[in-house]
């Protein structure tokens, strides 16, 4: 399902201009030639994400599922000079291609890859992260949640993707594994007293997380 007619996404994206421009040819290179294209954040989202960690000023940065590492650089626009951004995808393939992506970038510097699963890989990092984006396997979601939450700096924030799931929990009888984990993992988020949240309908949808 399509939240945004195709129309009004054309004239959205010609009016915004957040996305960083160096990122557009490995952007399109990801839509031309990878099998699974679709995972990949769209060129406005990732603008969002470049703007809101411009926003946050983070030091720390943790992203779980970095694909071929285009959200990945749009997060780390933000960081502060000394910041680190840590990513984590489970496809070493799709992780040697993002790594190749970052040591061409800006930020090669700040960006330290894991390869792994992120539930076993997240209780191994000691930081207190400014910035989360959840943007892996949706049956995860709600252990990734519970596994960040603690390590979440009082003002930091967890931007969760694809919360309306191509419009499937919309639908009266909710079908599919993935659809009816991110049902739950919504319903999770909303029932924590610890949190308040907003939805945006960008794109499939990101949750904006934030401790009370």
């Amino acid at each position: 399902m399509e939240f945004i007619n195709p129309t009004a996404n054309n004239y959205i994206e010609a009016y915004s201009n957040a996305t960083p421009l160096y990122l557009k040819g490995m952007y399109e290179q990801t839509n031309a030639s990878h099998p699974h294209a679709h995972l990949q954040s769209n060129w406005h989202q990732g603008g969002f994400l470049s703007f809101i960690s411009k926003m946050v000023n983070p030091k720390y940065i943790l992203e779980i599922g970095t694909f071929t590492g285009f959200s990945t650089l749009c997060l780390a626009e933000g960081l502060t000079e000394t910041g680190e951004l840590h990513t984590i995808e489970l496809r070493e393939a799709d992780a040697q291609v993002a790594k190749s992506n970052f040591d061409k970038s800006p930020h090669a510097n700040k960006i330290i890859s894991h390869i792994g699963d992120a539930k076993n890989i997240i209780p191994t990092l000691t930081k207190k992260w400014d910035l989360v984006f959840i943007d892996a396997d949706k049956t995860g979601y709600i252990d990734y949640y519970k596994l960040v939450l603690p390590l979440l700096n009082q003002n930091g924030i967890i931007i969760a993707d694809n919360v309306l799931f191509h419009g499937e929990v919309l639908e009266s009888s909710i079908a599919g594994k993935s659809a009816k984990a991110i049902q739950a993992f919504n319903e999770h988020v909303l029932n924590d007293a610890q949190t308040e949240q907003t939805i945006l309908t960008v794109r499939d949808g990101l949750t904006l997380i934030r401790k009370k």
